[in-house]
């Protein structure tokens, strides 16, 4: 499993404060993309950061006088707002994993 690892020069604290400093460097990061998602044709568009905050929410004065619409095209618009942030987050851990060298790798 620890192939290519000299264990006898595994510094653990130091390891873990990469793995640290690359999780904020991660979350600063994220913080600056921007995902957006609409539905009902554009009727319901909500943009999210790469850390799952809501920075932005649209919605069409029509829909004011239809709740159970705009309910539905909201969780609608969330979810796919959410996969995409989740989609990101998957991609940037298999890329920190990456650049742990063959520690990160299967064997």
């Amino acid at each position: 499993m620890f192939d290519g690892i000299d264990l006898s020069k595994l510094n653990l604290n130091e390891m873990m404060s990469q793995v640290q400093e690359m999780a904020e460097k991660a979350k600063e990061e994220n913080s600056s993309k921007i995902f957006t998602a609409k539905a009902g044709g554009g009727m319901v568009e909500i943009s999210i950061n790469g850390n799952s905050e809501v920075v932005d929410l649209q919605i069409d004065d029509s829909l004011m006088d239809d709740k159970d619409s705009l309910q539905i095209l909201l969780i609608s618009c969330m979810n796919d707002v959410i996969k995409q942030s989740d989609e990101n987050k998957k991609m940037m851990a298999m890329n920190m994993m990456g650049g742990m060298g063959s520690f990160g790798q299967k064997s």
